[in-house]
């Protein structure tokens, strides 16, 4: 028996959250068989941020029940079951962390969806609640709040339950070891740790650097290797002295931090898993018509790319976005009726030309632009990102489609003038995964400032 669960919270420091609303639907594996749903007084205030995501506020909660008047019916619904949840370390976190303010000891076994779904479904663009169900065809209502989030979960793990005919990966992905409460001295490191974006690094007791993280909140970041059950974290428990850090205000520049000061230092857990950030990359060469064939293929090193991805999906959509511009065939064929003759189109290789419309050259041509345009290829560039304080500004340099280095500046101020800004630049080495991380991060983050120069 399972019982599928979401939670909706105040936002706030890592372990300081307080629940919102909560919904927890009984499974037999088949179907529903009891459902609990109910919003709940956290007696603190909502993140303006939550509001905005959820629609739930401080008025709506004003005489919702209160988390202990709820506890003994969660106990309920949930005993002699295992806890279903898409990303389950936060949702069994925040049920165990109400709960111990109550003086109970809250365990049960418990599977994540995520893990899961990886697994059972791979190479799926994304694996964030609403974007998996919607690539899989899953109806979805209410999102972003307990039992809309719930009632899609419990539709994905019944589909999940389906592919694993024989129930052995499920059963193998089911946790039942509790993370105990850190010790006294992992609690004094992490105390000293920021919630704020940065890198961080984390010493031995000589000094020397074991591992290097980047994350959007370091403490929390910190407080989970710290907590972990894996043959990693287990490492950086038993030999971690101390935490420092490094606050840079945006994601960009932790990631590009991140990447220089792993090969500066070359961490010994960091070394397993930065062989190839990018294992997929979008080559061009011409094909015997003369026609320029983009294509996607494995990364190598000793050829010239024009950008690479963290995945082959990441790679097959850029590759769609080209061959859907610059290819003439199923326009012609759509507006004018007339049958072409043209290179076949496939994601994973496209010559994109219609041979008897168009010539080499302006084909060829078009293609080029396309490239220089939606890459930093030989671009002078500037891209401006949030700074580490309210009044201050990011600002990371891009000369001749080489990354530069980046620079911190007051809001009084404004970077356009380069001279000015290479005064104040911190530089990095020159590094082909860092075009990489820029184009990627760029992707993802259509609000970026970008100023051409």
């Amino acid at each position: 028996m399972y019982t599928i669960l979401d939670i909706e919270t105040t936002g706030g420091a890592f372990n300081e959250e307080g629940i919102t609303e909560i919904a927890i639907y009984k499974f037999d594996g088949h179907e529903i068989v009891d459902q609990f749903i109910s919003l709940v007084n956290p007696e603190k205030p909502i993140q303006p941020f939550v509001v905005k995501l959820t629609g739930i506020n401080n008025e709506m909660l004003r005489t919702a029940p209160k988390f202990y008047e709820v506890a003994k019916r969660i106990i309920e619904i949930t005993n002699d079951t295992v806890l279903v949840a898409h990303n389950a370390q936060f949702d069994y976190r925040i049920l165990r962390t109400e709960f111990s303010r109550l003086g109970y000891n809250f365990e049960i076994p418990n599977i994540c969806t995520v893990e899961l779904a990886k697994k059972l479904i791979p190479e799926q663009e994304s694996y964030s609640l609403g974007k998996l169900v919607r690539a899989l065809g899953i109806p979805m209502a209410d999102r972003h709040r307990a039992s809309g989030d719930a009632l899609a979960t419990v539709k994905l793990f019944k589909l999940l339950l389906a592919k694993d005919q024989e129930k052995e990966i499920v059963k193998s992905f089911i946790k039942t070891e509790v993370e105990k409460g850190l010790s006294p001295k992992l609690l004094e490191i992490v105390a000293k740790v920021p919630s704020t974006t940065g890198i961080y690094y984390i010493h031995k007791q000589d000094g020397s650097i074991l591992y290097i993280g980047k994350s959007k909140n370091m403490k929390k970041r910190v407080n989970q290797h710290f907590a972990g059950t894996t043959k990693k974290c287990k490492k950086i428990q038993a030999e971690v002295y101390e935490v420092s850090y490094e606050e840079t205000g945006n994601e960009l520049i932790a990631l590009l931090k991140e990447n220089a000061e792993i090969k500066i230092n070359r961490p010994v857990l960091n070394r397993a898993n930065r062989k190839n950030i990018f294992p997929y990359s979008l080559y061009q060469e011409r094909n015997k018509e003369g026609y320029i064939s983009i294509f996607i293929k494995k990364t190598d090193f000793r050829k010239k790319e024009i950008t690479s991805f963290a995945t082959e999906m990441e790679a097959q959509t850029a590759l769609y976005k080209i061959t859907e511009k610059y290819t003439l065939c199923q326009k012609i064929n759509l507006l004018d009726k007339v049958k072409t003759s043209c290179f076949p189109y496939q994601m994973k290789q496209c010559n994109g030309a219609c041979v008897f419309e168009e010539s080499t050259e302006l084909y060829n041509l078009r293609v080029k632009d396309f490239l220089q345009n939606n890459e930093y290829q030989n671009q002078n560039l500037i891209l401006i990102e949030k700074g580490r304080v309210v009044d201050e500004k990011s600002a990371i340099l891009i000369e001749h489609g080489v990354f530069r280095g980046f620079a911190f500046f007051n809001l009084n101020y404004q970077i356009t003038n380069v001279e000015i800004l290479k005064n104040i630049l911190t530089e990095l080495p020159e590094d082909r995964d860092a075009k990489n991380i820029i184009l990627s991060y760029l992707r993802r983050n259509q609000r970026t400032k970008v100023i051409h120069f």
